[in-house]
């Protein structure tokens, strides 16, 4: 069996360095609800342009700064793209990191004609077109991929930048839970934690320190959990009476959809939750040989992702039956 490599973007990383060797204006665009990926891809290539170029750099996103992540990465400000709409043409640099068609592709059509456009991406169903692309699914984490471009360009990686990496990739990977930990995976992770990021403090941080209520959610999540033998799919719902008291975070989510796939027979899972009156979010994982891809389901209703890690969201609102099943409505 051929395997199949990663790319290593040598020309592209020539291009980038030849941008930011000329770049005096940066806007870093982070997709719409950032998860621990997207926040600590924008926030270490900030850092790393700051420390290794001479440029201004501009973090934006259509949402906040997740709070989550500000014990690790900081309290950054991301300035919302309306905010920024009579400044967008004076970038003369712009980027998009993870998702870019979620957040970046709403920018682009605005930014001027000499702007040079980049995305730095690893899911497999990206259409925005950029001036320079580097995209490959084969690669755990964006924060990963941009790993690669720093030491190719031979800059500063610091405890901050070291510890932003890292945070996507322990994000992407599941805590090194899910199947795209692999032994590359792991050996980028050492060289950060040699350079003075702390897995436990990240994990403690961001992933670990659950209050209460957040475990009490996941046990409703966890018993209200349906298993369709004959697919092997286990699918659950959080209300909204669940989750009014308790908005729970994508990343709170997407780890019951993780615990719930690693059960005894279980090829993939589907947790769909309550988010406004009329909004509904799924996160979907697979198991690795599954063969089940659970981005074309998401892609079915508006959504993306990877083959074994996607979501999606839909007007609506979960109800339940009597005979304790539910539907949307």
């Amino acid at each position: 069996m051929k395997t199949v490599m990663q790319k290593t973007f040598k020309n592209e990383f020539r291009q980038v360095q030849y941008v930011f060797e000329h770049a005096k204006r940066v806007l870093i665009i982070a997709h719409t609800r950032p998860d621990p990926d997207a926040a600590g891809s924008v926030v270490a290539l900030k850092l790393y342009l700051e420390r290794n170029y001479n440029c201004v750099v501009t973090l934006g996103c259509f949402s906040p700064f997740p709070d989550f992540l500000k014990s690790v990465l900081g309290d950054h400000v991301f300035v919302s793209p309306e905010d920024l709409k009579d400044d967008l043409r004076s970038y003369d640099v712009a980027i998009g990191c993870d998702s870019v068609d979620r957040g970046f592709a709403q920018v682009v059509a605005q930014l001027s004609d000499d702007c040079v456009t980049l995305a730095f991406d690893h899911h497999h169903d990206i259409s925005l077109e950029t001036d320079i692309s580097l995209i490959d699914p084969l690669y755990a984490s964006t924060t990963e991929l941009l790993y690669r471009f720093f030491v190719y360009d031979h800059g500063i990686i610091d405890q901050q930048i070291a510890t932003s990496l890292l945070t996507g990739i322990i994000g992407d990977t599941g805590v090194f839970q899910h199947a795209n930990t692999s032994q590359r995976v792991l050996e980028v992770s050492a060289n950060l934690v040699s350079k003075g990021a702390s897995v436990g403090h990240i994990v403690r941080e961001s992933f670990a320190n659950q209050r209460i209520d957040t475990l009490n959610l996941w046990g409703r999540a966890l018993e209200r959990a349906r298993f369709f033998e004959e697919s092997g799919i286990v699918t659950t719902i959080l209300t909204s009476e669940d989750t009014i008291k308790r908005q729970p975070t994508g990343e709170e989510v997407k780890e019951v959809a993780t615990i719930l796939t690693n059960a005894p027979s279980v090829k993939a899972a589907i947790i769909i939750f309550q988010t406004g009156h009329n909004l509904i979010k799924a996160s979907l994982r697979a198991q690795k040989g599954a063969m089940i891809d659970v981005s074309e389901i998401a892609h079915k209703f508006g959504g993306g992702g990877h083959q074994l890690a996607a979501g999606f969201e839909i007007p609506g609102r979960i109800t339940t039956l009597p005979n304790g099943g539910w539907e949307i409505v």
